[in-house]
């Protein structure tokens, strides 16, 4: 019941919103064919109402993600992680509401995001793109900071991220930005974002204290050739296409982990107070498409100060390769529609202890029925988890999900 108001009210809002739309140019014209002030059509972002003059796009689209998992779902996080009972899980992992589009001009956009199954709101921004060397973006959307969390969970490659994102991912924050692309000929080919955040988390308002999450990305696109943030070449780039990148940010807050619940801790970091925790982290990425082949890597540091505890420092590092391939480029009886792809993951929650790491191994298969809005993935993960004080633990998992965009 709780569920179905929400959707009853959604519906209301969204309602109003096309109401205005068709207002602007006086209640006269509700009063026409509306067939004649706009264009109603189905694309890539779902379904879509643009108006003849195109000062107005509203575009609406639902998304759902159905998972089996077993012996577990979530990744194992400490050793007694992997002594847990076992709980084989089918769900709907992702149940998704996407409205976006443009007003009063195509190059004022907006756009937001809502989780139905948990009741959140997860994206909600207005970006001003009048030019393609300077943009504006305000509001709350997942910080560029890495590939593997920027991209979309419906454009995957694997069922789900790497081992490596719980620790090192920024998430989704709330604040300014503004980005670009520097269009040069073959090498001199960039785009950079640069913010400033509250570094609260999803659904927080304000900062702790008066220090703000600062972030910066510099991508350089070597071969001339932009790379979207999307796993899998169901594209078939006809030309390489490359990018490295380097990110970093700086934030100070009771928090030394993001999610899409918001701001969190890691183990040993509970219950953080105002300002506690300064942490300063850096990513290094590749990337590369071509021919159905997809190539991703990052490189993390971070460092956890304990401002309470005389400026305490740890340092955590992680990497994860991972590649893809649509193998009917090279063998004939390969299916077209059919993806595979492998990744490596490896987690040092303290640099100083050389012997305690976590490692993943993923293989993954996709089957694309219509590109990643329609298609199915199956993936096998081992995990391992080595300290020095203790026995090897390790284990298994296996995972099938249906992501389908409406």
């Amino acid at each position: 019941m709780y569920k179905t108001s929400i959707l009853i009210r959604i519906s209301k809002n969204l309602l109003s919103v096309l109401i205005l739309l068709l207002s602007q140019n006086g209640w006269t014209q509700l009063e026409k064919d509306t067939t004649k002030l706009i264009n109603v059509s189905y694309g890539s972002k779902g379904i879509e109402l643009r108006t003849k003059d195109n000062k107005f796009l509203f575009q609406l689209q639902s998304r759902l993600q159905f998972r089996f998992s077993t012996p577990n779902d979530t990744d194992p996080l400490t050793y007694d992680d992997y002594s847990q009972d076992k709980k084989t899980t089918f769900k709907i992992n992702r149940a998704r509401l996407k409205v976006g589009g443009h007003a009063f001009e195509p190059w004022l956009k907006y756009y937001w995001e809502y989780e139905l199954s948990q009741s959140n709101l997860l994206d909600f921004r207005i970006m001003v793109e009048k030019w393609e060397w300077l943009s504006f973006k305000a509001g709350q959307w997942k910080v560029e900071f890495t590939r593997e969390r920027f991209i979309s969970s419906g454009e995957q490659q694997t069922v789900d991220r790497s081992l490596i994102n719980r620790p090192f991912t920024a998430d989704r924050q709330m604040g300014v930005e503004i980005y670009g692309h520097l269009k040069g000929s073959g090498i001199t080919d960039f785009n950079y974002w640069a913010a400033a955040l509250t570094g609260t988390g999803r659904g927080n308002t304000a900062n702790d204290d008066n220090n703000l999450m600062y972030f910066g990305r510099a991508q350089w696109n070597f071969l001339g050739r932009f790379l979207d943030f999307e796993g899998s070449d169901i594209e078939f780039h006809k030309k390489p296409t490359p990018i490295i990148a380097f990110s970093a940010l700086t934030n100070r807050s009771p928090y030394t982990r993001f999610s899409q619940s918001g701001g969190g801790s890691l183990e040993g970091y509970e219950n953080g107070s105002p300002g506690q925790y300064r942490v300063n982290q850096w990513n290094f990425e590749t990337a590369f498409m071509y021919r159905g082949f997809s190539w991703q890597s990052e490189w993390h540091t971070k460092y956890i100060i304990d401002k309470l505890d005389n400026d305490k420092t740890t340092t955590l590092k992680g990497y994860y390769a991972q590649a893809g391939y649509f193998f009917h480029n090279t063998f004939n009886w390969w299916p077209k529609h059919l993806e595979m792809a492998g990744r490596f993951a490896t987690y040092r929650p303290n640099n100083d202890i050389r012997d305690n790491l976590q490692n993943e191994s993923t293989l993954a298969f996709n089957w694309f029925f219509k590109g990643h809005k329609n298609k199915l993935t199956s993936e096998v993960s081992y995990f391992d988890y080595q300290d020095k004080t203790l026995p090897l633990a390790q284990g298994w998992r296996f995972r099938i999900q249906w992501d389908i965009s409406l």
